[in-house]
């Protein structure tokens, strides 16, 4: 059995993100177009006598470790052992942040898991450990439905993206509590198998706007930076991103942002980078 595995774990941004319908069972269906990008957790698995999760790096939580761990999660909502590893999970990517981290990591861990031998995992539900999970397993550009568990593989374009994260964070959980099935107004003859006319913006955007003061001013800053194709909320925030189609255009409204936010995270990254 092989002694170690190493894993990179991409963010990514939701191009566009609609909320369907609230279903029976609590959930909201959604559709959103995903894109990964070029910033990743580094996922490391080394044999040991039992198993750990340990968290390092610049996101990483107080004492290393997430009360919340998804990778506990998988075990737990897979119902497979868990294995003599020690895994090391290096946070790079801000976390409550709509960049999908936790999901991603998970997809990371189930594909060790499948390098150790696991059977069978590819016949188990992977929404049960995160709504992104799916589309991280899959690992290719998505068009996302339901409640994440349908990923269709489709084509974006090149974008360059000046991505920021808000000092505040954002809880999934939290966000999807204040939509409300009586204001849900989308039209069911777009949600289908391709892209259409009704696919765009970010259906949190508006809700984040109106009850946070920093992340609307973030928003009015991102919008007037010179050549944006368009600015977005990704997932259910809170990080914000700018398109742009050339990296030097990205890299010059990176220098504007910092001069003027030099407290805030920020960073360039593309999709489409392999």
């Amino acid at each position: 059995m092989q002694p170690s595995f190493k894993e990179l774990s991409p963010a990514k941004l939701n191009l566009f993100l609609k909320i369907v319908s609230k279903r029976d069972d609590g959930y909201h269906n959604i559709r959103s177009g995903v894109t990964l990008i070029n910033l990743f957790d580094e996922v490391i698995a080394e044999k040991d006598d039992k198993f750990s999760v340990k968290y390092t790096g610049e996101f990483a939580p107080q004492n290393n470790k997430f009360k919340d761990c998804i990778v506990e999660k998988i075990f737990s909502k897979l119902d497979i052992k868990k294995p003599n590893y020690a895994f090391t999970i290096k946070k790079n990517i801000p976390i409550m942040s709509g960049l999908g981290s936790a999901s991603s990591n998970a997809a990371c861990v189930i594909r060790i898991l499948e390098k150790l031998n696991y059977l069978d995992l590819k016949k188990k539900n992977f929404s049960a450990v995160g709504a992104d999970v799916p589309f991280f397993i899959n690992n290719q550009d998505s068009l996302i439905r339901e409640i994440g568990n349908i990923t269709i593989n489709q084509s974006f374009p090149k974008y360059f993206f000046l991505l920021i994260k808000p000092i505040q964070n954002s809880s999934t959980r939290e966000m999807y509590d204040q939509i409300k099935s009586a204001k849900l107004n989308f039209d069911l003859n777009f949600d289908t198998d391709e892209i259409n006319e009704g696919d765009n913006g970010n259906d949190f955007e508006p809700f984040l706007e109106k009850h946070s003061k920093e992340i609307s001013n973030l928003l009015k800053f991102m919008k007037s930076l010179p050549e944006t194709i368009f600015v977005r909320l990704t997932g259910s925030g809170s990080c914000i991103f700018a398109a742009f189609e050339s990296k030097i255009l990205a890299d010059e409204s990176l220098s504007i942002f910092n001069k003027r936010f030099p407290l805030i995270w920020s960073k360039v990254v593309e999709n489409n980078f392999i």
